[in-house]
C-alpha cells in the first residue's frame, strides 16, 4: 500500500494557473510561488468582494483518536466529488503547523487519494506565512523588553507583561523561561513564555481581518502589558503596528493550490482549535464563495472545539451563516471513545462500538442546537465490517440524521460521490436556521456556562481564585461583550482527556483567562491545557528524512 506522500509525489499536477483558470482568476490575478503554489493578489481579492455568494458548508468530526480521524481528507475529497458532480465547488483549508508534522499527528494536506498538492510544500515551509506571524509576534515581544530597557516611558510593570513569544514547534523546554541574564545592557531579567506560532493572537487576527486595515486595527488593540496603575499598555503604545503589519502583508493573501484532481483549493492561515479558534482565514472562505456554487470549509478537531468556534466566533465575526454541516466519524474513534485501546481498534468491536457512539449522538445534538441540517459520514478504512457500517448507519437515521459512507481516502472524488449527492439533496431540501449558542450580551461567566453545558455537557463550572480575578478585570476593561475562545483538550467533550465517550453532569474547571483584544474574543483555559505543546517519546520527526536525490520522505 503506498503511503500519502508516495501518492503525492507521483501524482501529475498542472501549472496552478491552469488550475484557477477553472474559476476564473487569471495569471494576472496570481502571485507565483514556483510552479504549483500563489497568493492570490489584493485586487483580485478585493473584486470579489461584490460577486454572489454560494453555500456554505462547514466539515467538522466528532473527537478524534490521536492519530485523528480524516476530516482534512473528507473536505479535500468532497470536494473533488462535488466537481465530478458538475457542482463548482471551492474547498477553504487550514495551513498545517509544523508542531504536529513532528509530533505525532501528522500533517494536514488530507491523505490517501484525498490530498491537496504540493504536499511536501503545504506541510513544511509553504509559502512562509507561519514564518511571518511568527516574526511579527517576536518583534512586538522585542519591541516591548526594549521599551523597558531604554527607559520604560510607558511605566510597564514588569511583573503584568502578558505576550509571549512564538515558536511554530513542539518544544515543551520553552513554556516558561528566564530572559534577561547576563550584564545590564542585555536588558533585564524576567520570566518570560512561549507559545507556539498557532496559538498566537496574531495567527487570529490575521484569520479574522477582512483586509490589511482591519489587521492592522486589530493589531493595534493588541494587550501587552499593564502599566503600574493597572491599564493596559497596547501594541499601538509601543509604535509596533507598522513594522508589524509590513511583516504580515503578503501573509494576508490567501494561497491557492490544487487537489490530486486538479480543482482549486485556497488554503490560509492555521490557529489550533484547541488552544485557539480553529479556522482558516475569513478572506479564504469569503473567496471561495465567491469563487464557486459551493464553498467547502473545515474547523478543527472535534465539534466541541472547532465547529463551535467557528459558529460562535468566526461566523459573527464575518456575518457568514452555514448552509449545512457534514459531520465525519469514523468506526475507529467511535470503538475508541467506547473504551478499545489505540493497538485494537482495527477488530471488529459491536459493544464497544455501541458504547463509543454516544459521543457521535452528542456532536449530533450540539449542532442541532445551531439549526443547521447535519450529514453524517463515515471515513471508511478497510478495517471497517459491514456489521459495523450497518450499525452506525441506522443510528443516525433512527435520530433523523442524513448518513453517507466516504471512501475518498482510497478512491479519490469518485469514493464521495455518495456523500456529495447526500450534501446536495441536504442543501435542497433542508433550510438551514443558524443561531449562535449564547447572546454576547451574557456576561463572560453566563458564556463559559453555556458552552460547557450546552456543548461539552457539563454540570457546573468551577474558577480558580486567578480566573474569576481575570474575568473581573476583563469586564471592568470593557470586554466583557466578547465572544468566548475556549482552550481544552481535544480528546473529550469534558476537559479530561481521559473522559471518553459522552461525559455528563461533571464540573468543567476554568484556570485562566486573558482577553485577546486584537483578534477580539475572551480565551478561557480550562484544565491543564498547554498553548506550547511537547513532542511525544517517538516523534514523527524520526522517520521524515531526504533522499539522495533531494526528495522529501517518511513525511505523513
Amino acid at each position: 500500500m503506498k503511503t500519502d506522500i508516495q501518492i503525492a509525489q507521483e501524482a501529475v499536477k498542472l501549472p496552478i494557473g491552469e488550475v484557477a483558470s477553472k474559476v476564473s482568476i487569471s495569471e494576472d490575478d496570481l502571485e507565483m510561488y514556483g510552479k504549483y503554489k500563489a497568493k492570490i493578489s489584493e485586487s483580485f481579492l478585493q473584486s470579489l468582494e461584490k460577486k454572489p455568494k454560494g453555500k456554505l458548508v462547514l466539515v467538522t468530526a466528532i473527537n478524534p483518536t490521536p492519530a485523528g480521524e480524516g476530516k482534512t481528507t473528507t473536505s479535500i475529497g468532497l470536494a473533488d466529488a462535488l466537481n465530478r458532480l458538475g457542482v463548482k465547488t471551492v474547498a477553504a483549508l487550514r495551513e498545517p503547523s509544523l508542531g504536529p508534522c513532528f509530533g505525532i499527528k501528522g500533517g494536514a494536506a488530507g491523505g490517501g487519494y484525498a490530498q491537496v498538492v504540493p504536499m511536501e510544500d503545504l506541510n513544511l515551509h509553504f509559502t512562509g506565512d507561519f514564518h511571518a506571524i511568527t516574526s511579527a509576534n517576536n518583534l512586538l515581544a522585542a519591541l516591548l523588553d526594549n521599551h523597558i530597557q531604554q527607559g520604560n516611558e510607558l511605566d510597564i510593570d514588569t511583573r503584568q507583561i502578558v505576550w509571549k513569544r512564538c515558536l511554530d514547534m513542539n518544544d515543551r523546554s520553552l513554556r516558561n523561561i528566564v530572559i534577561g541574564l547576563g550584564a545590564k545592557v542585555d536588558g533585564f531579567v524576567r520570566e518570560d513564555h512561549f507559545v507556539i506560532t498557532v496559538a498566537t493572537e496574531i495567527m487570529a487576527a490575521l484569520c479574522l481581518a477582512n483586509d490589511l486595515k482591519d489587521l492592522k486595527e486589530r493589531l493595534s488593540r493588541i494587550i501587552v502589558a499593564y502599566n503600574r496603575k493597572g491599564e493596559p499598555v497596547t501594541a499601538k503604545q509601543l509604535n509596533a503596528v507598522g513594522s508589524m503589519a509590513a511583516l504580515l502583508k503578503d501573509a494576508m493573501k490567501p494561497n491557492i493550490v490544487q487537489t490530486l484532481e486538479h480543482n482549486p483549493v485556497i488554503v490560509h492561515g492555521g490557529p489550533f482549535a484547541n488552544i485557539a479558534h480553529g479556522c482558516n482565514s475569513v478572506r479564504a472562505t469569503k473567496a471561495a464563495l465567491a469563487l464557486g456554487d459551493i464553498a467547502i470549509t473545515e474547523a478543527g478537531f472535534g465539534a466541541d472545539l472547532g465547529a463551535e468556534k467557528f459558529l460562535d466566533i468566526k461566523c459573527r465575526a464575518a456575518g457568514l451563516e452555514p448552509d449545512a454541516v457534514v459531520l465525519v466519524a469514523t468506526i475507529r474513534a467511535l470503538k475508541y471513545n467506547g473504551g478499545v485501546s489505540k493497538d485494537n481498534l482495527s477488530e471488529e468491536n459491536l459493544d464497544a462500538l455501541e458504547k463509543g457512539i454516544v459521543n457521535l449522538e452528542k456532536h449530533i445534538e450540539n449542532l442541532k442546537q445551531y439549526g443547521i441540517p447535519v450529514v453524517v459520514t463515515l471515513n471508511s478504512f478497510l478495517t471497517d465490517t459491514e456489521e459495523e457500517i450497518a450499525y452506525v448507519e441506522k443510528f443516525c437515521k433512527d435520530r433523523d440524521c442524513d448518513f453517507a459512507l466516504s471512501n475518498v481516502w482510497a478512491k479519490g472524488g469518485e469514493g464521495g460521490e455518495d456523500l456529495a449527492k447526500m450534501v446536495l439533496n441536504t442543501l435542497e431540501n433542508k433550510k438551514s436556521d443558524f443561531k449562535p449558542i449564547y447572546s454576547l450580551d451574557l456576561s463572560l461567566e453566563d458564556k463559559v456556562k453555556a458552552v460547557a453545558t450546552k456543548i461539552y455537557g457539563a454540570g457546573s463550572v468551577s474558577y480558580s481564585q486567578t480566573a474569576k480575578k481575570q474575568l473581573k478585570q476583563i469586564t471592568e476593561m470593557g470586554f466583557g461583550n466578547l465572544p468566548i475562545c475556549m482552550a481544552k483538550t481535544q480528546y473529550s467533550l469534558s476537559d479530561d482527556p481521559k473522559a471518553l465517550g459522552r461525559p455528563s453532569g461533571f464540573e468543567l474547571s476554568i484556570r485562566e483567562a486573558y482577553v485577546s483584544a486584537g483578534a477580539g474574543f475572551v480565551v478561557v483555559l480550562t484544565g491543564s491545557i498547554m498553548t506550547m505543546p511537547g513532542l511525544p517519546k517517538r516523534p514523527a520527526a524520526f522517520d521524515i528524512d531526504v533522499d539522495d536525490d533531494g526528495n522529501i520522505v517518511g513525511l505523513f
